[in-house]
């Protein structure tokens, strides 16, 4: 996976932390690492980020967007109150193209959910990823109702042509209520594809050298992870977080 597309069953679900802590990981292993904001939407020109963030958190990660818009909207929609261009999903797979020539891992991160529009076309990260030949991540929220949204994205994902390594849960509560804990068994067949993570509640408040000691513990050898993530146990305790 040179390219890796990161999406969510909606907005506001931790696909900035999974990104950081998927480049973290990645980063310990020795590995170069790029990161992709496809559209940031919701700031100003002179404020940081989602893509600043993974910087932040991760560490030395090579940092690029493509776009911006003021409006916390939708990309197209955002793009078109701005009178400003939108972003085409060849834009975005030649942009991840020309940043995997340098780095061994590039991570595409996306904006809300994956068939939110970027153009007046109706294109979609999942035709930016298809464009890309990528596969994507899915970050899901953990609780009540998060299974119709994965199997809605996977079947969305399937509809493309895409693939996906997985789900990546993007805040596990300190203290799961039963939803929650049945969840880890049945999410992954609502994605028909296997959990590879949990990232604690929280876990983007934490200290940067905190956030890169413990972010391999919560992932799956398949994102960069130590082992040490065992979804089997995540309904008795939380993830641990170093510091």
């Amino acid at each position: 996976m040179s390219v890796l597309f990161v999406s969510g069953t909606g907005t506001e679900i931790g696909k900035t932390v999974t990104t950081a802590a998927v480049a973290a990981a990645t980063l310990r292993r020795g590995r170069s690492v790029a990161v992709l904001k496809a559209a940031q939407t919701g700031l100003a020109v002179d404020e940081p980020g989602d893509a600043a963030e993974v910087g932040r958190l991760a560490g030395p990660v090579t940092l690029s967007e493509l776009a911006r818009f003021p409006e916390p909207l939708a990309p197209n929609t955002a793009a078109r109150r701005a009178g400003l261009p939108a972003v085409r999903p060849q834009e975005i797979a030649e942009a991840a193209a020309k940043l995997a020539a340098s780095h061994d891992l590039v991570l595409v991160e996306g904006a809300g959910g994956l068939l939110v529009r970027f153009d007046d076309e109706g294109n979609t990260l999942a035709d930016a990823a298809r464009m890309a030949g990528a596969p994507v991540l899915v970050v899901v929220e953990a609780g009540l109702g998060t299974l119709n949204a994965t199997a809605l994205t996977a079947l969305a994902l399937r509809s493309h042509g895409l693939d996906s390594p997985g789900v990546v849960i993007g805040s596990w509560p300190a203290e799961p209520g039963l939803a929650a804990r049945c969840n880890l068994a049945d999410l992954p067949e609502a994605a028909g594809a296997p959990l590879l993570g949990a990232l604690p509640a929280g876990s983007g408040t934490l200290s940067p050298d905190a956030f890169r000691a413990a972010a391999p513990d919560w992932l799956s050898p398949q994102l960069g992870g130590s082992g040490a993530f065992d979804p089997t146990r995540l309904g008795a305790q939380q993830p641990t977080a170093a510091g």
